[in-house]
Formats: C-alpha cells, structure tokens, sequence
C-alpha cells in the first residue's frame, strides 16, 4: 500500500468525526421525512439517470472520494433531493412499506457494526432475535408449542423458519424443501424430469422462477384455470391432478395465493388444504402479503386453514412496516426445513447447530443482515397492537376507496377488496388498455400521485396499494378528481 493511501485510510475518522457526521445525516433525514410527509409535496420525481449522476457528482466522488464532511453533507442533501417520498400519503404505489420515522436504525447500526446473523457466533444478538420473531410467527400459525418465545430448544413437535431477503429467495427456498421430501437424491444426482408443481394461473412470477433456478424449467409449473376475478378454481384441481398423473409427471407442490399480487385476493385455502391432504401433496401458501391477516380477528378468516400448509412465505417489508428486504420462510415440520439444502463446508457449519439459530444451513444465502433486528424493532416502535390495528386500517381503507369510486359513474372496480389492494378502471367503454396506461403515466409524472397498473381479466387496470398510514379519504377524492381530469383529457384529444 502506498504510504499517501495508507495516509488517507488513518485519517478518515479524524475528517469525518463519527458523532458529528451521524448528526449531520440525521438532521438531513429529518427534514426529509418532514418534506416527504406534506400532501402538497411531489410523490415522486421522474429524472433520467444521467442527470441524477451529474448531479451528484458521482465521476468526481468516486475518483477523489468527499475529502471533506461539507462534501459528504451535499452528496446525502442532494442524493435525497432525487428519491421518492413514501411518506407522501399520496403515496399508493408498489408492495413496499412505509415504514415508521425509526425504521432505519437497525439498518444504521448493522451497517456500524456488520455482525452477519446466519452463524450465531457471528452475529448472537441479531440472531437471537432471528429466532425470537420466527418463534413468534409460528405461535400465530399454531405451530409453535412452547410458552416463551425466547426459548430456542428444539421441541420436536415445533415448526421452524428463517428470515431470507425477499419473497423470491423464501419462495425457492420452501420449494426446495418440497422437493427434496419427494426427491432427495436430487440433491446430488440432478432432477428427474417428471416433477410439477400446481397452482392458480395468477401465481407470483417468482414460482415459476424458482423452478428455472433448480433446473425445473418454468414448463413445469401446471396452471389451474381460475374464475373472473383470477382466484383459483379448486373444483379444477382434481383435474389438473390427473391429468399431469395421466402423463407419468409427479406433482412436487401446490402453491395457493394468499393473496394474489395483482388484485389483493385470496385463493380458497381451506380447500386447496383439504385436497393437498387427500392426495398427500406438499402445500405451499405464497402469503408475501396477505399473511398479516393471520394477526387480525377481522380478517383472518381469509386465511383460514393456512396453519395446513407444509410452509409458508411472509413478507415483513411489505404490511409489517419493515424497510425492505425482509421476509420469513415457515415450515410446520422442522426436518422439512432441515433437508431443503445439504451444504458442506468446515469453516462453517458444525455438528451442534441449533436450527433457527445457525441459519446459514437452511437458506440459499450464506451471509445474511440482521433481519431479525429490523422486523423486531418494527414491533418494538409501537408494540403488537399498535401493528395490528395499522394492518386492519390498510384493509378498511381499500374498502373505503371502493365505496368512492364505485359511487363514480366513470370508474369500474371489479370486485370488492379483500385486502388494502385494488384494481379499476376509468371510462374502460372509451379508453383502452395503453389509454389506461398513459392515465397512470401522466398522473406519476406529475408527481401529485404515486399508483401502479397490473393486467387483470385479461384488461389494464389501474391499481392501489394503501401502505401509508395517513393517507385517507380526502386523499382517495382527489386521486379520483386527478385521473378524471387526465382521463377526460385523454378522451377529448383522442376526438
């Protein structure tokens, strides 16, 4: 090392002093998240990334780093002059959370600090805290036995679970559980080419993704037709069943939405349970999002029949406030969990693991955040209730937003919501599918509103997302009075 570089390593410390930098950071993020929260404000900004990078200097920075605290102060100024304001309760866009003005400090003190919590010698505190939620997620699914979350023994009867970063790694990871059930030398002599796995059509493109990952190809995941408002049709699994059996292929999983990604709602899992145990085949619930109502006596009938399943996926960065990635992958049998990857490696993984503790054996990643820490600290901020009662809020204000505009003889909402997402349309009879699309993008471009689009029945939809715990219905009138007023445009020079 040259002794200039060497030089400049030493003093960094001394140029950003830790206490009075963090200090400087905060108050930035203050009065970012005070900005972020004003209805007036803009939602989002739509900028080239060009620009964004000649703004914050980014050739400059990297070349010759800040050198000083004022020019570290102006790359975070400016790097959050160019984000978008979930804060915003205007805010109604994508599957991510709006986390509480705390959130990020888990975050702050991992990156501080980088004890990695998949081997628990590495991370003990975010570990134990790993195993403390998973714990806790399990007592709601009735597959925790035990009376004390905090005790991390092995009770045979238990289920099991770690924390992953993102549904799709927890979706590949449960899936691999259920293939080495059915197939356990696939592990090492590859996969045979007559496995399947069944679900609705309007599964989560991260299913047939994990089965490309393991070599399955996407060809073998089996749709079952489902109805008009893309909830699977059980009545169809027994045929689908035979006729994949008909052609000598052996069904790995069946996979249930809970809920639907696009529409918010929910397959019939009782059913799809009942039929699993029939035919003795593996139950994969998706509940990435629509797990939470597990934690709602309002709304948990939804979910009804879930604690069947052989596992589960939940997002924590998506209705448990979480900054992303977080999510928990849940098997009822704990040897399930255990055979899903046969890993070797010394320096790593030994003979006494405790499972839920050293979670780098039961996992497609090998060092993981702590994740633990986040999800714990997003329950810690307010307390158990205080989630709940945020969660059944989201799903009444879908309800709310759909009395509104259904009371609008320009919009079409197909059905009535089963969680905080809705599908709609406006004036669909004039404008068509790129109409509806160009609505959405004139109305994110003005940075009033922030809402996505999905196909669903076979047409564009509008579609919201209500993650913002202020948004309210003030807001949904003039979201409603916005893309009127864009859409009659649209109609008007189309004539």
């Amino acid at each position: 090392m040259h002794q200039a570089d060497k030089s400049n390593i030493e003093n960094t410390s001394t140029i950003f002093p830790f206490l009075e930098t963090k200090k400087r950071i905060a108050v930035l993020l203050e009065n970012y998240l005070k900005q972020s929260k004003k209805r007036n404000g803009q939602v989002l900004k739509q900028e080239q990334p060009k620009y964004i990078a000649d703004q914050l200097q980014l050739n400059s920075i990297f070349k010759n780093g800040f050198q000083n605290i004022k020019n570290l102060e102006k790359f975070v100024k400016n790097y959050l002059n160019h984000t978008n304001h979930l804060k915003n309760p205007k805010y109604m866009g994508h599957q991510v959370a709006v986390p509480q003005d705390l959130s990020g400090i888990p975050d702050w003190i991992h990156g501080t600090i980088n004890n990695p919590s998949s081997l628990y010698e590495m991370g003990p505190a975010g570990a134990a805290l790993e195993g403390f939620m998973i714990n806790w997620m399990l007592s709601k699914l009735g597959w925790f036995k035990g009376s004390d979350l905090s005790d991390f023994s092995e009770y045979p009867q238990n289920g099991s679970g770690i924390l992953t970063h993102g549904g799709s790694i927890a979706n590949l990871t449960a899936l691999s559980a259920a293939r080495a059930k059915l197939v356990p030398e696939a592990w090492t002599e590859g996969n045979p080419n007559d496995l399947v796995v069944i679900g609705p059509a309007s599964a989560h493109y991260s299913i047939s993704r994990a089965l490309s990952i393991m070599g399955m190809g996407k060809k073998a995941f089996v749709p079952v037709p489902v109805d008009s408002n893309e909830i699977i049709l059980t009545s169809h699994l027994e045929r689908v069943f035979k006729e994949v059996k008909s052609q000598n292929k052996r069904v790995m999983a069946v996979v249930a939405n809970a809920c639907a990604t696009s529409s918010g709602l929910f397959d019939p899992i009782e059913e799809m349970a009942t039929f699993c145990e029939k035919n003795n085949l593996w139950f994969h619930v998706d509940g990435a999002h629509g797990a939470v109502a597990l934690l709602s006596d309002k709304e948990k009938e939804k979910v009804a029949g879930i604690e069947k399943a052989d596992s589960i996926i939940w997002d924590a960065h998506k209705m448990l406030q979480v900054p992303a990635l977080c999510t928990a992958v849940l098997f009822k049998n704990q040897e399930h969990q255990r055979n899903a990857f046969r890993q070797k490696g010394s320096y790593v993984f030994h003979e006494n693991e405790v499972i839920g503790m050293d979670s780098m054996p039961f996992t497609v990643e090998c060092t993981k955040s702590a994740l633990g820490t986040k999800l714990f600290w997003s329950f810690a901020l307010r307390g158990e209730q205080a989630m709940i009662q945020f969660i059944e809020n989201s799903f009444q204000k879908a309800r709310n937003l759909y009395t509104h505009l259904s009371s609008l003889k320009d919009f079409n909402c197909p059905y009535p919501p089963e969680s905080n997402i809705l599908c709609f349309q406006f004036r669909p009879n004039q404008l068509s599918d790129q109409n509806q699309l160009a609505l959405r993008y004139e109305l994110i471009n003005s940075g009033e509103f922030y809402i996505t689009s999905c196909e669903f029945q076979g047409k564009r939809f509008l579609r919201t997302v209500l993650m913002n715990p202020e948004t309210n219905e003030q807001d949904f009138i003039e979201l409603a009075k916005a893309i009127s007023n864009i859409g009659n445009k649209i109609i008007f020079d189309k004539s």
